[in-house]
């Protein structure tokens, strides 16, 4: 109960200061109009010598010719320039507006263009996480997947993606993606493909009552998975991206899996194969200063994904995933964030396969990163406050204009969650069907080309209290 009372307080006190501060707007001196208007004559870009011109005007939410009121100025340009940024493409983006005379004026776009070709070798855990690996399988360096990944993040300068991966080792993964974000001259419509083939010698096939995941081990390769997609992507709207498409999926798992010793509703029949495809619609908005770490702005995330053909029974599942983020800007330096997010899965009777809830990707709670809390139905809330406390920079110890320094930014953090997954009561174990939550503390490292380490000391509800470590990527 002492810990149930700290959090939840914490917990009360963190949403009284987001509705109580509000947020703050920088403020610019800018020019005046006599007529209270600036027209735009020109867009100069300076420094893209990879990504074409047009893949940063379509960023920019003014065009030439469009009269921008003076008192609009500093929030158009602040604007454009959190869009450009977030393509990820670029270091540093700078708009600088260019007075021609009292009536019209010229924006200079200055961009440093990112490094887009990462051919890397890769030494990965096959575990959930690390806290996983080091302290349940004291950190075994069989347990890896080493080999080769090779990454363009902008291939022909229009902000296409291209991935290859060629892992083996304890489990093999070959996969090819690409995505080209526009196909068509008003640059709203893409398209995406990606084809994967995955084996591995262990793999989850059931949850113990005390939500720890049983895995079957073999010398062999016990499981294998391949995939072809293709999606359609849909931008009608500078913060809003949607995108449908189509999944086939192909699953084999050794015969002794469906068998009653392991897990008879592995797939939810009685088979050790199956083919079924995933028809599914995505619908995302994002509106951030920084689409990394973002401290001011909302994003909301909606998925809905029908798989199998039928409506019951076997692999069959119609399941609806969302998210909603809200960050605010406050006093002092400090900025505060509640994330809410929810799954559902129809019918309530699923294979094992689909049970998956809490505890995997981004829906998880602090704290509790050693759980996985399998459902059909999951809600989770979480509510934090931070403060960037020291930024410096390093200079590269060799010349490369691209990164001449490596940045670090160290934000202080404190943080309470708060969910509940519900499962059927043939398939819940300790932590279903009832109220979690969990808090704490940590530090958040931000460096070069935003990538950001977490270090957090957590409690939850059960008195447990540790050091867990997380890396994260953009919303």
């Amino acid at each position: 109960m002492k810990h149930a009372t700290h959090i939840l307080l914490f917990f009360g006190l963190m949403l009284q200061v987001l509705f109580t501060f509000g947020q703050l707007s920088d403020s610019i001196e800018i020019p005046s109009s006599p007529t209270g208007y600036f027209r735009l004559n020109n867009i100069i870009i300076v420094g893209n010598k990879k990504t074409k011109p047009y893949i940063i005007t379509r960023e920019i939410k003014v065009k030439p010719g469009d009269s921008i009121p003076t008192s609009k100025l500093y929030e158009t340009i602040a604007s454009c320039k959190e869009l450009i940024y977030n393509t990820n493409l670029f270091n540093t983006v700078k708009i600088v507006p260019i007075l021609n005379s009292a009536y019209d004026m010229d924006f200079r776009v200055e961009v440093v263009e990112r490094w887009y070709i990462y051919p890397s070798p890769q030494f990965k855990l096959i575990d959930r996480n690390f806290n996983e690996w080091w302290k349940i399988y004291n950190h075994d360096l069989e347990r890896v997947i080493y080999g080769v990944k090779f990454s363009h993040y902008n291939l022909s300068g229009r902000n296409d993606g291209l991935n290859l991966y060629w892992l083996n080792g304890y489990a093999r993964n070959y996969t090819i993606g690409y995505t080209l974000p526009y196909v068509n001259k008003k640059m709203t419509r893409g398209l995406s493909f990606s084809t994967s083939y995955v084996q591995s010698r262990e793999f989850p096939y059931k949850t113990t009552n005390d939500n720890k995941l049983l895995q079957f081990r073999n010398d062999r390769f016990s499981r294998t998975a391949f995939s072809f997609s293709g999606a359609l992507r849909i931008r009608n709207n500078y913060y809003i991206r949607s995108s449908i498409g189509v999944q086939l999926n192909y699953i084999k798992v050794s015969d002794s899996i469906t068998q009653s010793k392991y897990n008879p509703n592995y797939f939810g029949m009685n088979q050790s194969s199956v083919w079924f495809s995933d028809i599914f619609y995505s619908h995302q908005y994002i509106n951030v200063d920084n689409v990394n770490y973002p401290r001011k702005g909302k994003a909301y995330f909606l998925s809905i994904n029908k798989r199998g053909l039928g409506w019951s029974g076997g692999i069959n599942m119609l399941s609806l995933d969302m998210s909603f983020r809200k960050f605010y800007k406050l006093h002092h330096g400090f900025s505060a964030n509640i994330l809410m997010s929810g799954k559902l899965k129809l019918p309530f009777k699923q294979s094992y396969i689909n049970q998956r809830a809490m505890g995997y990707g981004d829906h998880y709670m602090d704290g509790l990163e050693y759980y996985v809390i399998d459902g059909v139905a999951s809600g989770l809330a979480k509510v934090g406050l931070n403060r960037k406390i020291l930024h410096f920079k390093i200079p590269m110890p060799f010349k490369w204009k691209e990164v001449p320094y490596v940045p670090f930014t160290f934000f202080a953090k404190t943080y309470a969650n708060m969910g509940y997954t519900y499962n059927r009561p043939e398939y819940r174990g300790n932590l279903n069907n009832r109220f979690l939550y969990s808090g704490g503390i940590g530090i958040d490292v931000l460096t070069l080309y935003d990538l950001r380490l977490s270090i957090e000391y957590s409690m939850n509800q059960l008195g447990e209290k540790g050091l867990f470590l997380h890396t994260r990527g953009n919303l």
